[in-house]
């Protein structure tokens, strides 16, 4: 049976501050689903995770919408995937991001609606809701 943790942050401060905590139980293999709206606080919280887990404690930490994935240095490598622009799938499959599933990083992954049935059993899934202007809802779901 799925854990489930819910977590309401009050600020941009805060919902790091979750990242930060949530990267002390990340290792390598682990794959972190983002579920959220435009403006949810998704990339807020993987600067948190990033920032905690890299050996650079000045990591510029930005979404990929762009160029889709990111990749940044740490003990163990972090896979910053956006895939807003992702149509499905197949679309995913083309460009060869299956294979960051066995490597032996960290992958977080934006927009993760558009491939969740090709996603490992144990991916560790964070669905955020903009609650009021800078509360975030955060929900874990597979907690560790």
């Amino acid at each position: 049976m799925a854990k489930i943790k819910k977590i309401i942050t009050n600020s941009s401060k805060e919902t790091i501050q979750v990242g930060i905590d949530l990267s002390q139980n990340l290792k390598k293999g682990s794959i972190v689903a983002f579920l959220g709206d435009l403006g949810s606080g998704k990339t807020t919280l993987i600067k948190g995770i990033v920032k905690a887990l890299s050996e650079k404690k000045d990591i510029n930490v930005n979404s990929p919408t762009f160029v889709y994935l990111n990749i940044y240095d740490a003990k163990t490598p972090i896979y910053h995937f956006d895939l807003y622009r992702i149509k499905d799938k197949n679309h995913f499959y083309s460009l060869g991001f299956e294979e960051y599933f066995s490597c032996a990083g960290i992958c977080l992954i934006e927009w993760s609606e558009n491939i969740l049935d090709i996603l490992p059993k144990d991916t560790i899934f964070i669905k955020m809701t903009h609650q009021k202007e800078n509360q975030r809802e955060i929900e874990i779901t597979n907690t560790f």
